[in-house]
């Protein structure tokens, strides 16, 4: 029986039929707004609490801002640095230094820290900075296959395209990744509501119902009793 990594999202680990299958690695995909970082935090904290060593990488935000941002959910990162927790930082505005670290240093990293979960965010940021589409196609591939190769299990955060808001921007990680979940808005009487949708997941039964779901002061929730219409 595969086993499951719970994603510490309430709600979501009932769609998935108990967590994400280990190993396997998900793109999180959503337009700004949606929660993608606070997903990817979320997702770091509940390892962290179970005694997991985890990897942060950030394209966006430094080491500081990382832990400010997940301290205003409750979730201590602080008090796991170096022991539970690495903060990896790469650079966005030079994306073949990043890619070179990802393909030279990435594997030993995780190997050497023992990592079991892992998060992107966020993978569009490496795309954006490359011009031909070969390029960026090797570069997810390649960030993909360093964190397969480790066993570890990985989430990536994703924008999403702009002209079409169920895929990402370059169209080119949801075909990489062995599952995809889509964090998007539903406009309800003038109101915006958040919606999320399981759109794939390799080797497992997962609900493939749109359910809304809240970013809470404890971090998102999803509303799997709920219904959309």
């Amino acid at each position: 029986m595969m086993m499951k990594i719970k994603t510490g999202i309430e709600g979501l680990d009932i769609m998935l039929g108990g967590g994400i299958p280990q190993g396997h690695t998900v793109a999180v995909i959503g337009s700004f707004g949606t929660g993608k970082t606070t997903f990817a935090m979320q997702y770091i904290w509940e390892g962290i609490k179970n005694g997991e060593k985890c990897i942060f990488i950030s394209l966006e935000e430094d080491e500081k801002s990382i832990i400010e941002s997940a301290k205003n959910f409750g979730w201590d990162f602080s008090s796991y640095m170096d022991r539970q927790l690495l903060l990896v930082k790469l650079d966005p505005e030079d994306a073949q230094s990043s890619i070179n670290r990802i393909e030279a240093e990435l594997p030993q990293i995780i190997r050497e820290f023992g990592a079991t979960r892992i998060a992107v965010d966020s993978v569009s940021l490496i795309t954006m900075m490359l011009k031909e589409d070969e390029e960026k196609r090797r570069a997810v591939f390649l960030l993909s296959k360093s964190i397969k190769e480790s066993g570890a299990t990985a989430i990536f955060t994703a924008e999403v395209d702009p002209k079409n808001p169920f895929m990402s921007r370059e169209g080119i990680v949801e075909y990489v990744v062995d599952g995809v979940i889509l964090l998007s808005f539903k406009e309800e009487a003038n109101k915006l509501n958040l919606v999320l949708r399981v759109v794939k997941m390799r080797r497992t039964k997962h609900s493939r119902e749109v359910k809304p779901y809240e970013i809470t002061e404890r971090g998102i929730k999803v509303l799997s009793e709920s219904t959309v219409f």
